[in-house]
């Protein structure tokens, strides 16, 4: 349910709670009825609202600082002894 689908559902509500009288046989309380759909509206608007604004949570997940260690850009100490070739293989070698 939208937001305007939500507005909707509450006008349909307060039609039926405070302007629809039902005769003294009516086995239905239309006002109980009523509010009941008006409160079914507002859970959707709010229902809409949490939907749409998921994405702009505060809350942040942030690293932890024991993951963060392991992703450094500082090179590496240690040296390679053998030379690595990256002559590329259509390429003949020296």
């Amino acid at each position: 349910m939208r937001i305007n689908g939500g507005i909707a559902v509450i006008v349909v509500g307060a039609v039926l709670a405070f302007a629809v009288r039902g005769g003294d046989s009516s086995k239905i309380n239309l006002t109980a009825v009523g509010i009941i759909i008006m409160l079914g509206g507002v859970f959707g608007l709010w229902f809409s609202y949490r939907l749409a604004n998921a994405k702009h949570a505060d809350e942040i997940e942030l690293i932890k600082p024991s993951v963060e260690e392991q992703y450094t850009t500082e090179p590496h100490h240690y040296v390679i002894d053998e030379q690595i070739d990256v002559t590329p293989s259509h390429m003949p070698k020296e």
